[in-house]
């Protein structure tokens, strides 16, 4: 079976090769899935892509032209397809359901841990030449803290395992809350939370036309006055022109995210000016930097996740081949 890759970057590629087991021919394509790059998967018998690739009708029926009837993805999330156009043409989706949980964990808790302490502003000032102690340093320490895991499962259990083991109090929101995670947590309503986390760090997924912009503005007003917002789920969850304002009247102190809106036209392009960038509150967020933190959708980007991700897109193929379906499909709901 011959499978074209779609956005696997010149680091992978060994991990690519090292893990495929079963032998599979790849054609490994270093951008993301666009109308354009669609035509390299020609001559292929499956797809494997990346989150922000574009799985639209459009290139679903590019695909199944060409004789292509699985369309994989090794990502968790799976907005970036059009289910209902994917069953109308037959095709199978199949995904990786998870992957070490430590990655984005570890990415929130960093950057909880920077915007907290105020390390970026007090950098920022001494590469500026500007070594004087400022009031805005000023904070309490982590064993003090309420941290509050808005979605406590596996990513954000381990994220309180950590915040836990500094000795801050950790609180949790979930409406499935697991045994595993009260090893780290105290689950608490969500206005609890709120109400009380100096720091709140967001993992729970994305569903489209469900939870849109659940970060809103009274969820925000709803925070404790000079609290830490983290977000390292998608975008797409978070109102950012609402946190701009936040930030704005110091409602809140900082906001960090590894992810954010109109991914597919920012993430993995290069802008020479904020200008640039073509999403409004993006450049307000960035302008409001150091007390924003935005990073390039890199929480998976770890080995650990990565080859996780990899090996499990290979059994999905592999269990497709052998029974015809996978245990990680993706089904439309409708």
């Amino acid at each position: 079976m011959k499978i074209a890759c779609y956005g696997v970057r010149p680091l992978e590629e060994p991990y690519f090769e090292k893990l495929n087991k079963y032998g599979y021919e790849l054609k490994l394509i270093p951008e993301y899935l666009n109308h354009e790059n669609v035509v390299l998967a020609e001559g292929c018998d499956a797809v494997l892509v990346r989150g922000n690739c574009v799985c639209d009708r459009q290139n679903l029926e590019k695909f199944k032209s060409y004789g292509i009837d699985w369309v994989f993805t090794r990502t968790v999330g799976f907005n970036h397809y059009d289910l209902k156009a994917a069953k109308e043409l037959g095709i199978s989706i199949s995904r990786v359901p998870n992957y070490s949980p430590y990655a984005v964990s570890n990415l929130a808790f960093t950057m909880g841990v920077s915007l907290y302490r105020h390390a970026s502003q007090a950098a920022l000032n001494i590469l500026n030449g500007d070594f004087t102690m400022h009031s805005d340093y000023f904070a309490s320490e982590f064993n003090r803290l309420t941290v509050g895991i808005y979605g406590a499962g596996k990513i954000g259990a381990i994220e309180g395992k950590m915040w836990k083991e500094l000795g801050a109090k950790v609180v949790a929101y979930d409406p499935f809350p697991s045994d595993f995670a009260r090893q780290y947590v105290e689950f608490v309503s969500e206005d609890e939370l709120l109400a009380q986390a100096d720091i709140v760090s967001i993992h729970v997924p994305y569903f489209p036309g469900k939870n849109d912009k659940l970060v809103n503005a009274e969820y925000l007003g709803k925070m404790k006055q000079g609290a830490v917002l983290i977000n390292t789920a998608r975008g797409e969850l978070v109102d950012t022109h609402e946190v701009v304002l936040a930030l704005q009247n110091k409602h809140l102190a900082a906001y960090g995210a590894d992810v954010v809106p109109s991914e597919t036209k920012i993430i993995g392009h290069k802008f020479d000016s904020i200008e640039e960038i073509p999403d409004q509150d993006v450049q307000d967020l960035l302008n409001l930097y150091p007390r924003v933190m935005l990073t390039p959708h890199m929480g998976s980007f770890t080995e650990p996740a990565l080859e996780d991700m990899i090996s499990i897109s290979y059994e999905n193929f592999h269990e497709m081949q052998e029974t015809g379906t996978t245990k990680n499909v993706v089904e439309y709901k409708g």
